[in-house]
């Protein structure tokens, strides 16, 4: 069994879109999955599989429009191994998250879209945002007492934006956590 987090984009955002948690844990205990765990209602997954990334991701893309009344056109699937997850957290810039006090920091996962790509999409104000790429991700971090001065949010009404979905730093390192609890998987 491989453990994995599944990070769904578009569902329980303003309203739309709406999933409810214990019923996405029986959807994929229904596919065979097991220790199916989720973490806040955005849209974040852990669970146990004999199946493969890709095969999971495509299962989902399918079934959640179906079991749910969603805007397929706004649902998309990023599926990953506990590897890929840490290595975003270990490969992060220097200092990045170090202060959240300070900062608010975000991993923007890249869905089919690179990282070059997806940083053309960004315009950093100087002074209070930063952004940085990744492997499969864009660091982004504001400086938290400027945030309404942040050009970050701009991202929302490009056509890339459809390929990331987003995740605090805080809420990222809380799925790292719950993935390497004792009892995981490999």
């Amino acid at each position: 069994m491989t453990r994995y987090l599944i990070l769904l984009r578009g569902i329980n955002v303003g309203g739309r879109n709406k999933v409810p948690m214990a019923a996405l844990r029986e959807l994929l205990e229904s596919h065979g999955h097991t220790k199916v765990s989720t973490y806040i209602a955005s849209g974040n997954v852990i669970l146990s599989s004999d199946k493969t990334a890709a095969a999971i991701k495509r299962e989902l893309e399918k079934a959640l429009p179906k079991t749910f009344k969603l805007d397929s056109e706004l649902i998309a699937v990023l599926v990953l191994t506990r590897a890929q997850l840490r290595a975003v957290v270990r490969d992060r810039p220097k200092g990045f998250g170090d202060k959240p006090d300070a900062y608010n920091s975000d991993a923007v996962f890249l869905m089919g879209i690179d990282a070059p790509t997806a940083m053309k999409v960004f315009d950093p104000r100087p002074g209070v945002d930063e952004v940085w790429p990744g492997k499969g991700v864009i660091y982004s971090q504001r400086l938290s007492a400027q945030r309404t001065k942040s050009r970050l949010s701009k991202i929302v009404g490009t056509p890339a934006y459809k390929s990331m979905t987003i995740r605090s730093w805080a809420t990222t390192l809380a799925l790292l956590e719950r993935m390497e609890a004792p009892g995981a998987d490999v």
